[in-house]
């Protein structure tokens, strides 16, 4: 008997009490789970999102939303960035003068990203629970290479309206049709030895700018 042949045998042994015209949207599934842990104001889950970002080595940075583009201009300056990418739904006024601006199009290759010093792009959520950003391919956000390839990010989350709690509160606002990319932290990975390599499925860097009345540190 092949493996195929065994993984197949007890796919159909664990489905024998299934009727077949059962279709699993027709079997509810218990949802009862805690949907956040603990009772937190809007502006303690914005701290708690600023902590988990931290902790995964992601830098933290607050403004409210008129200092987004001066922010956006510290934070380039201070990697020498030079050329800048951004999807078009960026707002234009989030892009410092005096450094070259890329626009996102589909003939963009990883080749020519990698060019590239740094991104900047809205997101969609971010969950304070996990630290978690999650991009959504919106127009401020952009296709997901553009956020792989360069070695620098700079995300800014409008707080407290993209902040939610907890994993299930995201998946509520997310459209599952559309491609996702969630970030926690930087890109990493460790080998047999645990010794951490950055920057191998994504960028190097992440900056994370909270942008709001609870964004102001």
């Amino acid at each position: 008997m092949s493996q195929r042949d065994l993984v197949l045998g007890r796919v159909r042994r664990a489905l024998a009490d299934v009727p077949r015209e059962e279709r699993p949207e027709a079997v509810p599934v218990a949802r009862d789970y805690l949907r956040e842990h603990g009772d937190r104001t809007p502006e303690q889950t914005v701290r708690l999102l600023a902590v988990h970002l931290a902790d995964y080595r992601a830098a933290v940075h607050h403004c409210d939303e008129d200092g987004v583009a001066a922010k956006v201009a510290e934070l380039l300056s201070a990697r020498g960035a030079r050329r800048v990418v951004a999807p078009p739904g960026v707002p234009a006024g989030w892009l410092p003068e005096g450094i070259e601006h890329v626009p996102d199009a589909p003939e963009l290759t990883a080749r020519d990203l990698d060019a590239v010093d740094s991104v900047v792009t809205g997101c969609a959520v971010a969950v304070a629970e996990t630290g978690t950003l999650v991009l959504d391919a919106s127009p401020d956000q952009g296709r997901r290479l553009i956020t792989l390839v360069p070695d620098h990010h700079v995300c800014v989350v409008r707080v407290p309206g993209q902040v939610v709690a907890s994993v299930p509160e995201a998946l509520e606002r997310l459209d599952p049709a559309r491609p996702q990319t969630w970030i926690s932290g930087p890109s990493a990975t460790s080998d047999i030895e645990l010794d951490r390599v950055e920057g191998v499925h994504g960028p190097r860097a992440l900056d994370v700018i909270l942008a709001g009345p609870y964004g102001d540190g």
